[in-house]
Parts: C-alpha cells; sequence; structure tokens
C-alpha cells in the first residue's frame, strides 16, 4: 500500500489518498473539497478510486463526498452512524463558513463500526470506533505496515476539539488510550491536520495524552 497526503480547503485538511501498489485500485479518506485536483493526483498517480472512506462527517472532512461519489459512481464507507447528524447538516455548515460551491448531504453505503474491515485491491484496512471529537468519529488502521490515519482524533502534540456539538473531551481521552494506543508505538499516523508522528512520539511528549 501507498499513501499521499493532499491538504484540501481552506481548513488545510489532509486528504489521504491510499492504495493498492499491487492492483492500483485505491480510495480516497476524507475528501474534503477540491474535488478536480484530488482526481488529478489520482490519475497522476495511476491510481482507479473505487471507494471513499470517511473518518467523520465535519464538512471540512466530508465536503466533497457527494460530488465524488456521483462523479466515480463508487460507494462512501464510513463514519458510524452516530454522525449522520453531522452529513445531515453539512451545507449549513458549510454556508456558516462561506464555502461556495457547498457541500452537500450523502447517505454512505456503508456505515462502519467497530471491528469491521474496508477493503480496496488486496488491501486490508481495519476500523476502530474513535468517539469524543464527534460521536461517530472512525479511524482506519493496517497492522502490517502499522500505519494508521486517525481523522481528528490525534494530531502532533494536540488532540482533537471537543466543543462541538456531542462531542466529549473524557470520551476522546478514552478512545485515544483504549483504541489508538494498544495498536503499538511504531505506529505512523496521519491526522486530519498537519504533520504526521508516531503513537509512540505522542503517548511520550503529548500534554494531553502522554504517559
Amino acid at each position: 500500500m501507498h499513501a499521499v497526503i493532499i491538504p484540501v480547503t481552506p481548513f488545510q485538511q489532509n486528504c489521504t489518498l491510499v492504495w493498492c501498489t499491487e492492483t492500483m485500485e485505491g480510495a480516497f479518506i476524507d475528501p474534503g473539497g477540491e474535488v478536480d485536483r484530488l482526481l488529478a493526483v489520482a490519475d497522476d498517480q495511476g491510481v482507479t478510486i473505487v471507494k471513499i472512506l470517511i473518518t467523520h462527517g465535519h464538512m471540512d472532512h466530508a465536503g466533497g463526498v457527494a460530488d465524488m461519489s456521483e462523479r466515480l459512481e463508487i460507494p462512501i464507507e464510513g463514519p458510524h452512524e452516530d454522525d449522520k447528524f453531522w452529513i445531515d447538516q453539512i451545507t449549513e455548515s458549510a454556508e456558516k463558513y462561506g464555502m461556495d460551491p457547498g457541500p452537500r448531504p450523502f447517505t454512505p453505503d456503508r456505515w462502519l463500526n467497530g471491528g469491521d474491515e474496508v477493503s480496496f485491491g488486496k488491501v486490508i484496512l481495519s476500523v476502530r470506533h474513535c468517539p469524543g471529537h464527534t460521536p461517530g468519529h472512525v479511524i482506519f488502521f493496517h497492522e502490517d505496515l502499522q500505519f494508521a490515519q486517525v481523522g481528528d482524533v490525534l494530531f502532533r502534540g494536540s488532540i482533537g476539539r471537543t466543543d462541538f456539538p456531542r462531542g466529549d473531551h473524557e470520551t476522546l481521552i478514552n478512545s485515544i488510550k483504549t483504541q489508538l494506543w494498544p495498536l503499538g508505538d511504531s505506529v505512523t499516523f496521519i491526522p486530519g491536520h498537519g504533520p504526521t508522528s508516531t503513537f509512540g512520539e505522542e503517548r511520550r511528549s503529548n500534554p494531553f495524552v502522554a504517559d
């Protein structure tokens, strides 16, 4: 598997293009916007996009989903169904920030739960439900490669905000410690914004969740 980070929109959200290097089939994780640019990157890499994966329903992560899914006629998987209320109000959320053309609501072809798996080509990612930033937030993990895409659960030196509707600080801390840390210190993760890090480095130095 290979992964490329493509920051999109004024929020500089880390959309991630992931693909199977054997079949060249891939997926976009959290296409928050700038769909034309994202598809151009996939074309440049020779990747055939077969599905869209979503960590959570905030508009900076899911704003381009409806457009991309319709244009490519591909399924949407994720997030957990507890984020449906965020997806349903995605247009109103975008309007508050002056995003034009505004993102549109969508219905995932598959809601995800902890313990599920998603796949593209010969790549299989496991799903962990990590509420706190949003109630339906999920992350994607590849055990052999020690790789994770964690959306807005964890950042280098920080954690996700919990002051949004149905966010909860203690729930987020519990998700990090019970769902992420057991995956191993050597796991390299791509956060929803900003630079990559490892779980071990965050356990050592992150002021919010350090051991």
